[in-house]
């Protein structure tokens, strides 16, 4: 912040204590609380008690207006090993608070997000089914109701853009392979010949038959996919992914199996789940993890996660969690459609926080430049650096 800013800003406290703020100077306040540098010294013995009561004041409207919304709040990604971190930690809800004003009402409200990023927008419902024969089928071009029909099965698409399988009652009908794939910058949900339900994330496929027969019920996933499996206890349902198979009877797991991800993660959520590999089997619970290294020799282990945050990107969030820059900026990038470049040495520190997947590519990258990352965007590449 310039001096002449901090100037007007330390004044402007007292004037709102004593109630005489403008709106522009209080929309002034509730903006810089996200934007002032932290080795700013504007907090001083004379206006502490000024500085408090402002924030304890704002900290109740914005509870107010959050209330408002049926959607958790954007909050700000924020690193480990900050200066002076007594001060950030004693904040740190504040700024957070902040930044759903900072997003939602400032930037939301001038647009200028879109300007500056020339189309860059989030991700949307986008896929494509592929046929058995090879046919491809744009799934967020092609019209409601049915849409194909190959081996004795139709396939719908629903009003709500869902497709759907349905097995003519002739008997004649055969499983053959169909594959739905999603883009950068796309999601979609499928809803398997069984019942199951699979939510694909940007930059995934999942592969299947067109009616499942036998003993089993398997399915390929590329990517990252969250399932809730209908339950057949005489049809195993089970999927493979990379270096793991996992078989369940019915129940909501979550698996990331991005190839340029180090870690293949499957999550339970609900019911109970097989993860073999090459090595090992083990059997998780909900609340659990498998985890196999992608460096290592197939080993799975497990471990206890958030499971909200493990399956965050389902329900319209970016969350991060003990995440480096090049972990945050893959997940950006597949929801995007952007290619990133890094521009010299990157932090090690690691970012905390969440922000919703609707928000324009510049809100995120304005985030997390209050943590000293610079970006540079030239159409559809965007170059990360950082400045100290």
């Amino acid at each position: 912040m310039d001096e002449a800013n901090k100037q007007y800003f330390i004044q402007i406290l007292a004037k709102y204590k004593r109630g005489e703020a403008t709106q522009e100077e209080i929309k002034f306040l509730e903006s810089y609380y996200n934007l002032f540098d932290l080795n700013d010294d504007l907090i001083t013995d004379e206006n502490e008690a000024d500085y408090l009561y402002l924030k304890d004041a704002i900290k109740a409207k914005v509870d107010e207006r959050i209330a408002q919304y049926e959607k958790k709040p954007v909050t700000m990604p924020l690193r480990s090993g900050w200066t002076r971190y007594a001060v950030a930690a004693s904040i740190l809800l504040f700024i957070s608070v902040g930044a759903y004003f900072f997003i939602r009402n400032r930037y939301k409200a001038d647009n200028l997000a879109a300007n500056s990023y020339k189309g860059i927008v989030p991700g949307t419902n986008k896929a494509t089914l592929t046929l058995a024969n090879g046919t491809t089928i744009s799934l967020d071009d092609a019209a409601n109701g049915q849409i194909a029909k190959q081996a004795g099965v139709k396939i719908t698409k629903t009003a709500d853009g869902q497709i759907v399988y349905q097995a003519e009652a002739t008997g004649q009908n055969q499983a053959v392979q169909n594959m739905v794939t999603t883009p950068n910058g796309g999601q979609y949900k499928v809803i398997l010949p069984d019942g199951t339900n699979v939510w694909l994330n940007a930059a995934s496929s999942i592969t299947y038959p067109t009616v499942f027969k036998g003993a089993e019920r398997e399915v390929t996933l590329n990517g990252e996919g969250y399932f809730e499996v209908t339950k057949n206890k005489a049809m195993p349902f089970r999927v493979k992914s990379a270096l793991q198979t996992i078989e369940v009877l019915g129940t909501h797991f979550n698996i990331n199996a991005y190839g340029d991800e180090a870690l293949v993660k499957t999550t339970l959520l609900e019911g109970s789940v097989k993860v073999t590999s090459a090595t090992n089997s083990i059997l998780i619970v909900p609340g659990e993890q498998a985890v196999i290294s992608r460096t290592g020799n197939g080993t799975i282990s497990k471990q206890q996660v958030n499971l909200d945050k493990e399956v965050a990107w389902k329900n319209g969030i970016f969350s991060f969690a003990d995440e480096d820059i090049r972990e945050v900026m893959r997940q950006v990038s597949r929801w995007y459609d952007i290619d990133v470049v890094y521009d010299g040495d990157m932090p090690t520190e690691k970012f905390f926080g969440e922000i919703s997947r609707s928000s324009n590519l510049a809100d995120v990258f304005r985030i997390l430049e209050l943590n000293n990352m610079k970006f540079a965007v030239e159409g559809k590449t965007v170059k990360v650096s950082y400045s100290k």
